[in-house]
Parts: C-alpha cells; sequence; structure tokens
C-alpha cells in the first residue's frame, strides 16, 4: 500500500475538519446524496460498465501499490541475465518474478521467441497498460470536473427553495447555509479526493512506463548474449541524473 497517499488523504480531511469548529453544522445528508449520487451517475453515463470496473481496477492498483524502484528492476534484470549467461535461458524458467510483465518477457526468452516477435509483443503490452491508465485518468478527470458541477447544482436547488419560503426570515440564514454546503462538499472531493488521485495515477505511469521500458531493452539485449555486467550501462540513461549513483550503487557498478 502507498503510505504517502493514504497520510495525505487522512491528514487534508482532519485539517478541513479542525478549521470547521463545529462539523456537525456541516453535515446536511441531502447535499451530500446530490454532490456523491450525483456525480456517481454523471460518471457512468460517460462510460460503461465494463469501462468502469476496469477503470476502478486501475485507480485502486495506483493508490494500493507502488512501482517498483528502478534500482530493483535493474538489479533483477542483471541477476536474471547472469543466469542465463551461465546457464543458458531455460534455467530462468525456475526464477520467482513478481513483475507480470518482466514475467512475460522471461518466458518469451525461455521459450526461444525471435527478437522481433518479442520486442512487437512487449511493446503491444506497454500500449496496452497505457490505454488502461489513460481509460482511469480520464475517469477520475470526469469526475474532477463533475462534482464542482453537480455542487452547484445542488446550491441552485437550495437557493430556488429557500426563496419560495422568504415568509419566514429567520430561516433564510440556515437556508443559505445549507443551500452553499453542496459547493463545499464538491469542492472539497474534487480537489481533495479525485484531483489528487489523477496525479498519483499519472505518476504511477510515467514509474511503470520507465520500468518496463528498460525490462523490454534488457531482455532484448540478454537474448542477444550481452554480458549481464553491462545492463546497469544499458538502462542508466531511464534514470534520473539524481539517482543514477543510487542505481549504480545497488547493482554494484
Amino acid at each position: 500500500m502507498d503510505i504517502a497517499s493514504v497520510i495525505g488523504l487522512v491528514a487534508a480531511f482532519i485539517l478541513i475538519v479542525m478549521a470547521m469548529g463545529d462539523p456537525s453544522v456541516f453535515i446536511d445528508v441531502p447535499s451530500v446524496l446530490i454532490v456523491i449520487g450525483g456525480t456517481a451517475a454523471t460518471v457512468l453515463n460517460t462510460t460503461t460498465i465494463p469501462g468502469l470496473i476496469g477503470a476502478i481496477k486501475v485507480f485502486l492498483k495506483s493508490i494500493l501499490n507502488s512501482p517498483e524502484p528502478p534500482e530493483k528492476t535493474i538489479e533483477q534484470l542483471v541477476e536474471l541475465g547472469t543466469i542465463a549467461k551461465k546457464d543458458g535461458f531455460v534455467a530462468l524458467e525456475g526464477q520467482e518474478i513478481k513483475n507480470p510483465f518482466m514475467a512475460r518477457g522471461v518466458r518469451m526468452l525461455v521459450d526461444g521467441t525471435d527478437p522481433a516477435l518479442i520486442k512487437q509483443s512487449m511493446q503491444t503490452e506497454m500500449d496496452q497498460i497505457k490505454a488502461r491508465h489513460q481509460s482511469g485518468n480520464d475517469l477520475l478527470g470526469n469526475a474532477q470536473d463533475l462534482a464542482p458541477a453537480m455542487g452547484m447544482i445542488g446550491t441552485l436547488v437550495g437557493l430556488v427553495i429557500m426563496l419560495g419560503n422568504m415568509s419566514d426570515p429567520k430561516a433564510l440564514g440556515p437556508a443559505m447555509a445549507i443551500a452553499i454546503l453542496t459547493t463545499l462538499y464538491g469542492a472539497i472531493i474534487a480537489n481533495v479526493i479525485f484531483m489528487p488521485a489523477r496525479k498519483k495515477l499519472e505518476a504511477v505511469d510515467a514509474a511503470e512506463t520507465i520500468n518496463n521500458l528498460m525490462i523490454t531493452d534488457a531482455v532484448l539485449f540478454i537474448q542477444a548474449g550481452g554480458n549481464p555486467r553491462l545492463i546497469p550501462d544499458l538502462l542508466i540513461g531511464f534514470i534520473i541524473p539524481g539517482n543514477r549513483a543510487k542505481v549504480q550503487a545497488a547493482v554494484g557498478g
């Protein structure tokens, strides 16, 4: 689980509640139903059930799992390359590989798949992974846009109800407060939940893409009979300059 995301979300809500003073003043069930229910229903109208389920899975994956650090990926690739160089590709078959993308590449190595086909197959899978991430990002973007809109709709509904009961001046203040609550709910949901989730998913996609590109290059390098000790030099360009020393230290470079 990505602890940073959990801590950030919990801290944001705690700070908001602390700023409220008396939280009970900010609770209105009809307003919650309008914003949350309206946003969910409208988002559902922009996609299909399979698309929604897939986007939710991608979202949960981005929150619950952090991409493997690149130095760990390179370290494992060096280890696999060393085994292949010493004992042949068949020796890779019994290796425990948790990364599904890496496992797929190694399996094709063991099967003796043509290099061009390996590259094409892994590129296709990368494209599909990115498409799934983009689908999830689009859904979160729709939710981020729609939550404030539903909040405004709720506010307008509340104002209409308030203006229809102008005969009681004492009730105008509380009625106005309740009407504005829906706008507050929409802003909180959009900016505390959906916007950070989109940014998190974008970061996960970027990190996973880098790892997958490294894996593809390393698999092809291993298949070509390259020296596994050169794998860090082959892949170091994917790493930001500030982290390169850390990567080289991790793999003994």
